[in-house]
């Protein structure tokens, strides 16, 4: 029995190997397609098991850009700066370069057209003190909200990685996070990018320039029968490409896609 158990556990590692191969080569030419270098990681909920592109990169902190609003979010419904994902703030009448955020907003509609200036608004509501409160509580990334209150997730000090980021919506999905249910079960609805019969994703795209070199992410999970995905994508590039915000998601689909996940 024991050397067939050794037998099972050399032909199991052997395929595990070659499907991370095949998985690689795949994800290359995804990658190289949008001319941008990044890494991937997946977290299988059910089965408690990882599929990673580029692991070395995975475990390495970038700014986290709008993929913030999550955090940023609950922290407000928690803090009652906004009482729900209706509570709408005016704009300001400054036009910014999306045609999408120069109107009014609430939570659900900034959240889906990422619309910054609200949420740096609802973070200068927030103030300093109960920003870095709640930042340390959870534990997200480097808890650096140095270079502005309005502006530490976009251009100032905050780190996170790929995979602080699976660890971030794992607890957010579960309610692990110290935030009430109802404030984590709001922001796990505005995400809702994509609803399918079968299957719901949930989603948050990123974009930051920090020195030169531009940092995409996008970060969210797909619910499918009965179990849950998650995932973080990574992207970088330091030529101009038209393509870069569209690169973020496409490349993350085209990655689930391969991989049966939707």
């Amino acid at each position: 029995m024991k050397i067939i158990a050794k037998v099972f556990i050399a032909l199991f590692a052997v395929c595990c190997i070659a499907l991370s191969q095949k998985n690689n080569t795949v994800f290359d030419a995804i990658f190289k397609e949008y001319n941008v270098k990044g890494c991937f990681v997946l977290y299988d909920f059910k089965n408690d098991t990882f599929i990673r592109y580029n692991e070395q990169r995975c475990n390495q902190r970038f700014i986290p850009a709008s993929t913030f609003k999550y955090l940023n979010s609950l922290i407000a419904l928690e803090t009652g700066v906004i009482r729900d994902e209706h509570d709408t703030i005016r704009w300001d009448d400054i036009k910014r370069f999306s045609p999408a955020w120069n109107q009014d907003h609430d939570l659900q509609s900034a959240f889906k057209v990422s619309a910054v200036w609200y949420y740096q608004e609802l973070a200068r509501r927030i103030g300093e003190k109960q920003m870095k409160q709640y930042i340390t509580k959870v534990q997200y990334g480097n808890n650096d909200i140095s270079g502005g209150i309005d502006k530490f997730w976009l251009e100032g000090g905050l780190r996170i990685s790929p995979e602080e980021q699976i660890g971030f919506l794992k607890k957010l999905y579960n309610g692990g996070l110290p935030f009430s249910k109802r404030a984590m079960d709001i922001v796990k609805n505005i995400s809702v990018v994509e609803e399918t019969p079968s299957y719901t994703l949930h989603g948050k795209t990123g974009w930051a320039v920090i020195q030169n070199v531009n940092i995409g992410w996008y970060a969210g999970y797909v619910e499918k029968g009965g179990n849950v995905f998650l995932f973080a994508t990574n992207i970088e590039t330091r030529r101009a490409v038209d393509n870069f915000p569209q690169a973020r998601t496409e490349i993350t689909k085209k990655l689930l896609k391969d991989l049966g996940v939707i």
